[in-house]
């Protein structure tokens, strides 16, 4: 990432989970992280903490005007590629084992520009072709100053 550029931010995630029949799960946090925005794609990374249960995995987004990218280092490892209308397939690694899963995109909304803005993806996760859960988050992008 340009140093020059580079942003204090904080970031607030907001995620609805909706598994079946069940009432969705939803989850709100709020961490500090650098963002970067460079021609017209935001890229964004913080360090995941015991609330998400994936503490000790830096992750980072680069967000583009027609996909999201998700990437996961550390305890999780993962690349997730959000692209309306499509489905992506990644692996999922953890310390119980590894995974393939898929993610099929239903819709994204992005407003982003140097100063912060938001993210809002709409998916499916499923697992070994078997639909695991319907997912919605929300991420709000805020300076709080130069890194």
């Amino acid at each position: 990432m340009d140093e020059k550029k580079l942003k204090n931010v904080w970031i607030s995630f907001h995620s609805v989970h909706s598994y079946d029949e069940e009432e969705p799960d939803s989850l709100e946090f709020s961490t500090d992280g650098e963002y970067l925005f460079l021609d017209d794609v935001g890229c964004l990374s913080y360090q995941e903490s015991e609330v998400t249960g994936m503490e000790g995995t830096r992750t980072s987004m680069t967000i583009g005007p027609n996909r999201v990218e998700v990437f996961r280092n550390g305890t999780v490892t993962s690349r997730m590629v959000f692209e309306e209308g499509r489905k992506n397939s990644f692996l999922y690694s953890t310390p119980f084992g590894d995974a393939t899963m898929g993610v099929d995109t239903r819709k994204i909304r992005r407003h982003v520009d140097e100063n912060g803005g938001r993210v809002e993806i709409d998916y499916v996760v499923d697992m070994e072709h078997a639909v695991v859960a319907r997912n919605k988050f929300e991420i709000t992008i805020r300076q709080t100053g130069e890194a």
